[in-house]
């Protein structure tokens, strides 16, 4: 008796199913559609990520993906670019003494390129608290003997610190001379290191004289080498954000906003402006022409 129940319930369950596919057949189009709509749910796609677009400056003026970034604006002192044209036409004769006994006027040019670079980078720490004029009387001594890895080495601290005097803190810039000679013998086969994180290792030598060092010794550009020239200078154009207490702050103020085409080019200027014009005490702000440019000059 189960069994027959069981076939009863299948070929009731088949009948309306043949029932129900016999009448849609019959369902008029519109009909066909409605019924559909209300037996199958609808397909649900899933929703697409919505992309950020960034901003290009196209020079049709349309966006494209193949245009150039918009730069965020960055903050920059007022006034610097005339400041900056008018310190060019003071310097323009290059008289001053770092124009002709700077650190790129100091080596032997006939001599080998290792040797050059290390008499750039002795040079460089001579020229510490020292005037041009005395670091280049120096060099000129210490070339008379032949300026080498080896010869320093071999020169007794004694002589060597007659041939350096009187350039600043000459009885410890020999102990740093003769410390750094030899760590380059030593780990550099007597060449001077190519990197500012290595200069700066060694005993003796700063921030600025690394990066002159890279662009004078190697021919690379690794940042603006600020002295107490460029330093006092650039405090009073107010060519930071805020003023600055040290060399070092004072090149990374400049760092974040100068265009790095003019790293090169700002040393040598401001030094040379800081020499003639832009003296530490009493400047010659009547000679200059960015005196009603300079907010330090309207304090004078």
């Amino acid at each position: 008796m189960n069994s027959g129940v069981r076939m009863v319930t299948r070929s009731r369950s088949r009948a309306t199913r043949i029932a129900s596919e016999g009448c849609r057949e019959e369902l008029a189009p519109r009909e066909a559609a409605a019924e559909g709509r209300k037996s199958h749910r609808p397909v649900r796609h899933p929703r697409k990520t919505q992309k950020t677009h960034v901003a290009y400056e196209a020079a049709n003026g349309e966006e494209g993906e193949d245009a150039e970034p918009l730069k965020v604006p960055v903050w920059e002192p007022q006034n610097w670019q005339q400041q900056l044209a008018n310190i060019r036409i003071m310097r323009s004769k290059k008289d001053a003494p770092v124009d002709q006994l700077g650190a790129e006027h100091c080596y032997d040019a006939s001599a080998p390129p290792k040797v050059r670079r290390y008499q750039v980078l002795l040079s460089l720490m001579l020229s510490s608290q020292t005037k041009d004029q005395v670091t280049a009387g120096a060099m000129q001594r210490l070339r008379a003997r032949g300026l080498t890895v080896e010869s320093i080495l071999q020169t007794d601290d004694d002589t060597l610190g007659r041939l350096i005097y009187p350039v600043g803190f000459w009885r410890t810039k020999v102990k740093y001379i003769k410390q750094t000679t030899a760590i380059l013998q030593q780990r550099y086969e007597g060449d001077i290191p190519a990197s500012v994180a290595e200069l700066v290792a060694l005993p003796g030598v700063g921030p600025k004289m690394a990066h002159l060092a890279m662009a004078v010794a190697w021919g690379t550009i690794s940042g603006i080498a600020v002295d107490t020239h460029v330093h006092r200078i650039a405090n009073r154009l107010r060519w930071t954000k805020k003023m600055t207490k040290t060399p070092e702050e004072t090149r990374k103020n400049l760092e974040e906003w100068l265009p790095r085409v003019l790293w090169s080019e700002v040393n040598g200027l401001l030094v040379g402006f800081g020499q003639q014009i832009c003296l530490p005490v009493h400047p010659r702000c009547q000679a200059c022409l960015n005196k009603a440019l300079c907010p330090a000059a309207q304090d004078l």
